[in-house]
């Protein structure tokens, strides 16, 4: 009889085998040791496929997720889904902007949203009777979207399990985003054109946790099929998006989101803050 010891190490994946006797050994026969050689092959090759699927991937021209992304579902956003424009405290604008989808303020008084009547397509909620000579009133549906908003804000910077860890350390110019989640521990910029690529069911999830910063003229381009209303840009802190450059996706913004002169988005602008508008074009995904 042979008693074996078996022990996993965490960090390798080694197997380590401590044998109780030399002398139990060699009286082994041959087709003793090939089986057990057999059973630690198989052993060895699973704790490999283990750590294959929980690997990080970082710094990569085209960014290929692992696995886990197939399991990668969209950020509900509840009412807040509505809106093509969100905020706490403010919309501020310089005319003309061309804003597809409603927009709304709240808590903050109407007289905060400073967009005009012949700039959106769609409906201006207000919680009070200030604000644009269109707006509609709705208090009580402003605070459950605004809260629906900042549910979805903790949902989406709490996704665990990154496909991607701090990629191009913050800088993604230049770069083919594929489906999965990605984590950055500092600020995010985009100074040159970027791609995401993939299929319309696939989600994107960018958890920043500084600032978000896109240069001016440059471009985030869709590819594959891939859909706006799927992509999140969760940012604890500031975003800007320079002059005539073009953003795709939701911005759930902790702080203020601001667009520069001609910069346009496919997407939603929604802030725990303010928003800062500048003769954009804002469209509310489908």
């Amino acid at each position: 009889m042979v008693i074996l010891k078996i022990k996993w190490h965490s960090s390798y994946s080694l197997v380590i085998v401590t044998m109780m006797s030399q002398s139990i050994i060699n009286k082994m026969t041959q087709k003793n040791l090939f089986s057990i050689s057999a059973i630690l092959l198989v052993a060895l090759m699973g704790s490999c496929t283990k750590n294959q699927d929980t690997n990080v991937t970082s710094g990569t021209t085209t960014a290929t997720p692992n696995s886990k992304s197939a399991a990668l579902g969209p950020v509900n956003l509840g009412v807040a889904g509505n809106f093509a424009i969100l905020s706490k405290s403010g919309i501020t604008d310089i005319y003309k902007s061309a804003i597809t989808g409603n927009i709304g303020t709240s808590p903050i008084t109407g007289a905060a949203l400073l967009v005009s009547c012949a700039e959106v397509t769609g409906t201006i909620y207000t919680v009070d009777a200030a604000g644009p000579a269109c707006k509609v009133t709705s208090s009580s549906m402003l605070t459950t979207a605004i809260g629906n908003m900042q549910t979805a804000y903790t949902d989406a910077a709490g996704r665990s399990n990154p496909n991607f860890l701090n990629l191009g350390a913050g800088n993604i110019g230049g770069k083919t985003l594929t489906p999965g989640l990605y984590k950055w521990t500092t600020a995010v910029i985009i100074p040159t054109d970027i791609t995401i690529s993939g299929g319309p069911t696939d989600i994107w999830i960018f958890q920043v946790a500084g600032t978000l910063t896109m240069s001016s003229a440059v471009r985030i381009t869709l590819a594959g099929g891939a859909l706006a209303k799927n992509i999140f840009w969760q940012t604890a802190g500031a975003v800007t998006l320079g002059t005539t450059s073009h953003f795709e996706g939701n911005i759930l913004g902790k702080t203020g989101i601001n667009l520069q002169t001609g910069a346009s988005i496919n997407g939603r602008l929604l802030a725990q803050t303010a928003v800062t508008l500048q003769m954009n074009a804002v469209t509310q995904p489908l």
